[in-house]
């Protein structure tokens, strides 16, 4: 709960009048957070833990949390306005870090007439206690994955897969 008190501290990018370079990925989740809320979907949500696996048909209450990795992956950050290569192929744009060091290593978004097809999200995290890779990827209006791999110094390794499908409204 304190750390969700800091982040509101941090002031937003729009708030300091900074020019965004990079596709702002936090609003995007948050504007899609708001519209899933309204929306209120049933999901079939599978997690998967060291494969052993749990599925069930179930509500979010809270879309920000659910897609709180998505959100936390954002690169427009000023002090890394001239950290990220950007490449655009047709309807697909890449985000790749040009220091390995960045948490977010890369973006790639499929885009349709300026509407979002898919988005994935590559994170990697190394220090001296844990090493965590994630790919993250969503699909407005069908579904999102968080596939995450964690070795922890003295804990050992962890493998998570996060499935959420959106159901068609009865």
């Amino acid at each position: 709960m304190l750390l969700s008190g800091l982040q509101s501290c941090r002031p937003d990018i729009k708030q300091t009048g900074a020019v965004q370079k990079y596709f702002d990925l936090a609003g995007y989740f948050k504007a899609d957070t708001a519209r899933l809320k309204k929306l209120n979907p049933q999901i079939d949500k599978t997690v998967t833990h060291n494969g052993v696996s749990e599925n069930n048909t179930v509500q979010i209450t809270n879309w920000g949390q659910e897609l709180n990795l998505f959100i936390q992956s954002d690169i427009n950050r000023p002090a890394w306005k001239n950290s990220y290569l950007t490449t655009n192929f047709g309807d697909l744009t890449i985000y790749k870090a040009k220091d390995p060091e960045l948490r977010t290593t890369k973006v790639i978004i499929n885009t349709n007439k300026g509407k979002i097809k898919w988005v994935l999200i590559f994170n990697h995290t190394k220090n001296l206690l844990y090493e965590t890779s994630e790919k993250l990827s969503y699909f407005p209006d069908s579904a999102y994955q968080i596939d995450k791999s964690q070795q922890v110094r003295l804990m050992g390794h962890n493998v998570y897969h996060i499935t959420g499908i959106l159901l068609p409204k009865k």
